[in-house]
């Protein structure tokens, strides 16, 4: 088609362009505003049909000052792995019992979960109950470090008047 021949040029200067009223072809305004415009008002039936929870906060981000990671560890791994970690230098063996630190492994928190077939003596500061319950019935025993202690603070004497 040549150019000339085109609709737009055939129809410039007639102010709708074969478009009949000039308002049925303005910008933007004649499909409702642009992107997500008037989602509250006009659009407010298509928005919260195919997009529920769009408007609003739900929740809040805890201050990551605050936020406390706890590294855990299950009993069961630890007796799966045993022969890897002796390996590996992180287990010492003493006798029949197995020495574990699991402080320097990383870990924060001894779980219960899993079966312990060997006596292992654990170092951990924190332990569920069901871990120290399992950890005892197979013969090991687990041990608080002394830092992890809580200290009874020191009597304050104060000066006789």
């Amino acid at each position: 088609m040549a150019h000339n021949d085109r609709k737009t040029r055939k129809l410039r200067g007639s102010r709708t362009c074969g478009y009949g009223n000039a308002q049925k072809h303005r910008g933007a305004g004649s499909r409702g505003g642009r992107g997500m415009a008037g989602g509250k008002t006009h659009k407010w039936m298509h928005i919260s049909k195919n997009y529920p929870g769009y408007f609003g906060k739900k929740g809040f981000n805890r201050p990551k000052a605050v936020i406390r990671v706890v590294n855990t560890v299950n009993i069961g791994y630890i007796d799966e792995n045993l022969d890897r970690l002796i390996r590996d230098g992180k287990i010492q063996t003493k006798g029949t019992k197995y020495l574990i630190d699991l402080r320097e492994m990383n870990y924060d928190k001894l779980l219960g979960s899993g079966r312990v077939t060997h006596p292992l003596v654990i170092t951990i500061g924190e332990y569920s109950s069901l871990a120290i319950k399992k950890v005892e019935d197979a013969g090991g025993e687990i041990i608080k470090p002394e830092e992890d202690i809580a200290k009874p603070e020191e009597e304050i004497i104060k000066p006789e008047k």
